[in-house]
């Protein structure tokens, strides 16, 4: 019999257990649980419930033992940055802090005045994000920091509680801003200037390392399968390129979820000066390789939108009103810091337009074309930066993840970007964390193998350019430029 693998993968709306197999040389892939998750203000701050996640994780494992399997293996994704402060007793010091609390919004400016930008991204080879858990650290109580035995990353936490060992996992321990890209270890000048200390991270390990069997106290308390905890790519995107099928021979990748996370898979970092201008990041991935890519807002803005209409029309009939729509209506900044984290972001959108001076978009359709369209753009946009700063052009974007189910969207980016958009699966974050267990248990030899299976065991769909739209995105990277230079 196939050996039985589970994907714990949590972003930041919702998680879920997915159940998956080898057979006859094709992933199954199977939904065993799915619960919510969200941050609420606590303390005066945007807190995640770990506590919850923990429970949801039981119960889905009491569902999977009681489905008949009985044996698996389990691995743990979810989003980066955030991190949790666990004292000498072995107990978490508080709820962990959304890395969408406003407490970092200067924290940019504060610590490179001490360290210039230049000196951290030669070091670190990240991406300048307010939300870094270099930032929060800098913001974090001192208090508590001074009572802290270990900061683990919030997948490595919560693999500490199921299983007692605590490990740093390295393609989340990059997103920190604070591992040196050469030498692989936490870099003692940053740790310094946030009053860190390099013990209080436990080791870091790579993808595939065995993290241990679920405590037994956990057994006592459910009726749980026996469980052996992987350490998989822990940060979702990571997990998500490994599940990534890599069509074509330059291909690139779009992690398409609440965050869009474009990029290119490298075998040595790209941190050189343009990198550096267009903030580029050189996050670790899988098997010694770095996911060169760029956070765009993504996906998060239709679903506030979505939220913002009451929820009467799901993402599907949002994104058919947005067809019925023209698209370029206007242009918009998806990634401008104003639609983070939004008190309403209907009106933010349409108060960018009326600023911007130009065509406010009012009913449903007109809100998700305009959503869609410039997303498109942006994604078309970063895929020229991206093709300048590694001096070849991308022939293939492999689109990944929920954002792979919009039509409207993938047709657009092809047209405008003018290369060929390969969409699916859906489910590449869970595919990639079982297959990263598979590797790490011998089922499968190595991830140029696995893409193999994922692109046959999953259906992908091709969207060609349809003519030209280069006239249009000419025209976008203008307002962009324009609208940075007023804005400054």
């Amino acid at each position: 019999m196939a050996k039985t693998y589970v994907a714990v993968d949590i972003g930041a709306s919702s998680g879920r257990l997915m159940l998956s197999q080898l057979v006859d040389g094709k992933l199954k892939l199977e939904e065993m649980h799915r619960f919510k998750n969200g941050f609420t203000k606590k303390d005066g701050h945007d807190r995640w419930d770990i506590d919850h996640l923990i429970q949801e994780i039981f119960t889905g494992l009491e569902k999977i033992k009681k489905a008949g399997y009985t044996e698996i293996t389990l691995g743990i994704d979810t989003w980066a940055v955030d991190y949790v402060l666990v004292g000498k007793d072995g107990e978490r010091l508080n709820d962990p802090v959304s890395y969408r609390d406003a407490r970092t919004q200067e924290s940019i400016e504060k610590l490179t005045s001490e360290l210039p930008k230049e000196y951290i991204y030669e070091k670190t080879g990240i991406q300048f994000l307010d939300f870094n858990t270099l930032y929060q650290l800098f913001e974090e109580d001192q208090d508590l920091l001074a009572q802290t035995d270990k900061i683990l990353m919030i997948p490595d936490y919560i693999g500490y509680v199921l299983t007692g060992n605590a490990v740093t996992e390295v393609t989340n321990a990059s997103t920190t801003q604070m591992l040196s890209l050469r030498e692989g270890l936490f870099d003692d000048n940053l740790l310094e200037k946030i009053n860190v200390k390099q013990e209080q991270f436990p080791k870091l390990v790579d993808p595939g390392t065995n993290l241990g069997e679920l405590a037994d106290k956990w057994h006592q308390k459910y009726d749980l399968p026996k469980t052996k905890v992987v350490t998989v790519a822990t940060h979702d995107t990571a997990s998500a390129v490994v599940g990534t099928p890599a069509v074509g021979q330059r291909w690139s990748y779009l992690s398409s979820g609440t965050w869009s996370l474009i990029g290119a898979e490298l075998n040595v970092p790209e941190n050189g000066e343009a990198a550096f201008e267009h903030n580029y990041t050189n996050e670790w991935g899988a098997y010694g390789t770095y996911r060169f890519l760029k956070n765009i807002m993504g996906l998060w803005i239709i679903q506030n939108v979505k939220e913002e209409l009451d929820n009467k029309y799901s993402f599907a009939e949002l994104a058919g009103l947005a067809g019925q729509e023209e698209p370029f209506q206007q242009f918009i900044d998806v990634n401008d810091d104003r639609f983070q984290n939004p008190a309403n972001m209907i009106q933010e959108l349409q108060a960018y337009c009326r600023e911007t001076g130009q065509k406010v978009p009012e009913t449903p359709g007109e809100i998700a074309m305009a959503v869609y369209s410039n997303l498109s753009l942006y994604y078309a946009n970063e895929l020229e930066i991206l093709g300048n700063i590694l001096g070849y052009k991308v022939d293939a974007l492999n689109i990944v993840g929920g954002g792979s189910n919009v039509e409207i969207m993938n047709q657009l980016t092809a047209t405008i970007a003018g290369v060929d958009v390969y969409a699916g699966p859906s489910e590449a974050t869970a595919i990639g964390n079982v297959i990263v267990q598979m590797i790490a248990e011998g089922d499968i030899l190595n991830v140029y193998l696995a893409r193999r299976i994922i692109a046959d065991s999953f259906p992908l769909k091709k969207y060609s350019p349809e003519g030209s739209l280069q006239y249009k995105l000419n025209e976008y990277q203008a307002f962009l430029k324009e609208t940075k230079k007023t804005t400054v």
